[in-house]
């Protein structure tokens, strides 16, 4: 496992911060996090899927909330002081964050962007993110991350 190691956890372990990491099979037909969720055994509030938007006033930004819910773009633009936000085309995921669809993490991004964390992952002691590569989720306690990405809690979700 010490060589595998990508670069979201480079970065807690120099920060010395606590986690652990969970692999699950990669299905190439099925990258939803739901899916992920079920390989993990975790249930499906605890696992947060990572999505990189784009703003008129802020530019690029990070958003993560549960596998099942859908982001709600109005709610996202007003929390993070945009008119207008919309999902970044997956053709530029790689160049914006140096990782790939389905690989996603909130941690150690190329670039440092403002992050916004569904206000739901306070309810649990652990949530699952992406550990930056398919196959691979961080358990992490939720604020240990907001902390460490410095984060915003919002709602972020439709109902």
């Amino acid at each position: 496992m010490k060589n595998n190691k990508t670069n979201a956890m480079r970065q807690l372990d120099t920060a010395k911060i606590q986690y652990t990491v969970k692999e699950y099979e990669v299905d190439e037909n099925d990258l939803s996090g739901v899916h992920v969720a079920t390989q993990l055994g975790q249930p499906v509030e605890q696992v947060f899927k990572t999505l990189v938007l784009h703003g008129d006033k802020i530019g690029y930004f990070v958003c993560c909330l549960p596998v099942a819910q859908e982001l709600d773009l109005k709610k996202v633009a007003r929390v993070s002081g945009n008119k207008h936000a919309e999902m970044i085309p997956m053709k530029d995921l790689l160049g914006v964050t140096g990782y790939v669809r389905g690989g996603c993490s909130p941690i150690g991004m190329k670039k440092k962007f403002p992050t916004f964390i569904d206000e739901t992952c306070i309810l649990f002691d652990e949530i699952a993110v992406s550990a930056g590569v398919r196959g691979m989720q961080i358990i992490i306690n939720p604020q240990t991350l907001i902390d460490f990405v410095d984060a915003t809690i919002s709602d972020l979700t439709t109902y």
